[in-house]
């Protein structure tokens, strides 16, 4: 008689990562791939890098990752080009900055999405991590979209039901403000090819349309996901609001789609507002420390200024200098885990 787990067929996985001079984090982020129970024959990796010059490919090596020159101007370019390349029935995008926190992640997240065909793929929950600063656990584990300004903008997902660890999740009925598809996410390569997201791919854009496409659900397992080590400082964040603001906006000048405009609770000047007035970040640094009892929230009303800093930053820096095609580079922030 055949156990469940040789009766589970195993398709074929790859992950998908950009990178420009990722040293000081990829080891963390691919270990975390080597230990998932997915057998390793049945899952590849595949980096875009942007010609890193430390040791980035030679890291990718050690854990057999194929490695792809990408030329283009943003990340998501690279994702494209490493769309083009895989073989996964089921593609897992993961950034230099993440680590999957369970070894069964990737297992469950496969079965889950076989077992609900109706569900666009697997968000993981931002979880905190002793790697971490306090502000670092703030900015994604409390706020999870990583930036305060969006966070208000984003609609609150509505749990659907629970099964066991599998949870469905879905956007109020109206809307579809809320960033999905980075940072670990599980896709169906089938409903990439869908929105040809190959030829066409930005990580929030493809969640977007197939939501529109009647895919409004998507699973989250819980207590698992990544550990999202996107900056360990309150100026690194500055610095890192500056590149994504500008990163963004030639997003936006090559296909001119973005969830923020679709039906947000807050519109744009009202969230910026809201972080240059204090009384809005302060309210909601009261809320959270009641509610989690967790101090991290002390970081909101410093990080929501430093939103509106950042993204302004950023702002006049496209206007000044957009089409620079080294300018995304030059404005990388060293990420670090902590105690590095």
């Amino acid at each position: 008689m055949l156990s469940e787990a040789e009766k589970f067929q195993w398709p074929r996985v790859t992950f998908i990562m950009p990178t420009l001079n990722a040293e000081p984090l990829l080891d963390n982020v691919l270990s975390s791939i080597a230990r998932q129970t997915y057998p390793r024959d049945r899952y590849e990796i595949i980096l875009a890098d942007a010609h890193s010059t430390d040791r980035t490919r030679e890291i990718a090596g050690k854990y057999g990752a194929m490695v792809l020159d990408d030329n283009g101007k943003n990340m998501e370019e690279g994702k494209r080009l490493a769309l083009q390349h895989a073989t996964g029935d089921y593609i897992v995008f993961v950034d230099s900055d993440n680590e999957i926190t369970h070894a069964d992640y990737i297992e469950l997240a496969v079965k889950a999405l076989a077992a609900n065909p109706q569900a666009l793929g697997v968000e993981g929950y931002y979880l905190p991590s002793p790697k971490m600063s306090s502000f670092c656990a703030y900015v994604t584990h409390r706020l999870h979209i990583s930036d305060p300004m969006a966070w208000l903008m984003s609609a609150n997902p509505r749990l659907v039901a629970r099964d066991g660890d599998i949870e469905r999740w879905t956007l109020p009925e109206g809307t579809y403000s809320y960033p999905l598809g980075a940072n670990g996410f599980v896709y169906r390569r089938a409903d990439l090819q869908s929105v040809q997201a190959d030829e066409k791919f930005q990580d929030t854009h493809v969640a977007l349309f197939l939501m529109k496409n009647g895919q409004r659900e998507w699973l989250r397992m819980r207590g698992r996901g990544v550990h999202h080590y996107y900056v360990q400082t309150l100026w690194g964040f500055v610095q890192k609001r500056r590149r994504a603001t500008v990163h963004f906006l030639r997003v936006q000048a090559e296909m001119p789609v973005n969830w923020m405009k679709e039906k947000p609770p807050v519109p744009l000047w009202l969230a910026a507002l809201y972080c240059v007035t204090f009384v809005g970040p302060l309210c909601h640094t009261v809320r959270g420390l009641l509610r989690d009892g967790d101090p991290c929230w002390l970081w909101h009303l410093p990080a929501s200024l430093g939103s509106f800093i950042g993204n302004g930053w950023g702002v006049l820096t496209y206007r000044r200098r957009g089409q620079d095609k080294k300018l995304i580079a030059e404005l990388q922030v060293k990420q670090t885990l902590r105690g590095k």
